[in-house]
């Protein structure tokens, strides 16, 4: 009776899993029926009890997936390409980086920036200060209530450099007025200095920066060449360089300030001494020992320079 199936109804009972009259049925093993163990260790990857364990947590597939892929692995059939997800091409910035701060950005003004210096090194005493009154190279011009000049004696022999103007000092247009400046008073009168006699007071910045942080390099550079105009027309005896950005912006270094202190440096050939800033000594008191010790120091040096050689 087998002969009354064709070879193509044949093929189509067997694919149906249907017994053909005349053969034996070859069915696929049933889900639950026995399979041995080399042909399941050869069909399936083996995962490690301490991954499997974590498969029932949903934070366990992330581990899993990263144990050598055994969650995509498959057994493959042999000469068969598998597809290929291309990766998403990198995207391709087209904007400028953002700028930390407007100040860093390019201004009109640096068209003109050697003719700006050309002018504050030529400038006298007068002039000078109505630059720095009128001064908008960088954007604290535009924030500012008043450029700070300085304070004391501009024919004092002794320089003292602060960081910027804080707010009081923004307020009223004078350097060293808060609690920094009435701190620094009797620093000067441990000393035996006045500001009406002895000492001029400069800041590195004229104008005070937002929430009193700390000065960015560009303004900085904007700045700077006032007080070294300052320090030309002033010609003092000695610098004391009051903290970190008052040393580092005349001595041109980055060295921290416990390294600069306790030495005699030299600004264009005049003496220069570190100590803290008086904002820093009311934040920490306890380093006003150290401040005295360096105030004797520029005591010392200020008095050899009046000793007969």
């Amino acid at each position: 009776m087998s002969e009354i199936f064709t070879i193509e109804q044949r093929q189509f009972l067997k694919l149906l899993g249907l017994a053909v009259p005349g053969e034996s049925p070859v069915l696929p093993p049933l889900k639950n029926q026995a399979v041995s163990a080399p042909a399941q260790a050869a069909a399936e990857p083996k995962i490690p009890e301490s991954i499997a364990n974590s498969l029932e947590a949903p934070e366990g597939i992330s581990t899993l997936r990263a144990a050598a892929g055994i969650l995509s692995a498959r057994p493959k059939a042999v000469g068969v390409p598998q597809p290929v997800t291309p990766e998403p091409q990198q995207k391709i910035q087209t904007e400028p980086e953002a700028v930390s701060s407007l100040s860093e950005l390019p201004t009109p003004a640096e068209s003109g920036e050697p003719q700006r210096l050309q002018q504050v090194s030529a400038s006298d005493w007068r002039d000078l200060q109505i630059m720095v009154n009128n001064c908008r190279a960088c954007s604290l011009g535009e924030t500012r209530q008043h450029a700070v000049f300085g304070a004391g004696n501009p024919r004092g022999s002794w320089l003292f450099v602060g960081e910027a103007p804080g707010a009081e000092e923004d307020r009223r247009g004078e350097a060293f007025v808060g609690r920094g400046g009435q701190l620094l008073d009797n620093m000067l009168k441990a000393m035996d200095l006045t500001r009406q006699q002895d000492v001029y007071i400069a800041n590195v910045l004229k104008c005070r920066p937002p929430n009193n942080r700390d000065p960015l390099g560009p303004e900085v550079q904007s700045c700077l060449p006032f007080l070294q105009r300052q320090i030309a027309l002033l010609q003092p005896r000695i610098i004391v360089a009051l903290g970190r950005f008052a040393a580092q912006s005349l001595l041109q270094v980055t060295t921290p300030i416990g390294q600069l202190r306790g030495q005699t440096h030299q600004y264009q050939n005049i003496p220069l001494i570190v100590t803290y800033h008086p904002a820093y000594l009311l934040r920490s008191p306890l380093e006003k020992r150290k401040a005295w010790e360096d105030l004797q120091l520029a005591v010392q040096v200020y008095s050899a320079q009046s000793l007969p050689e």
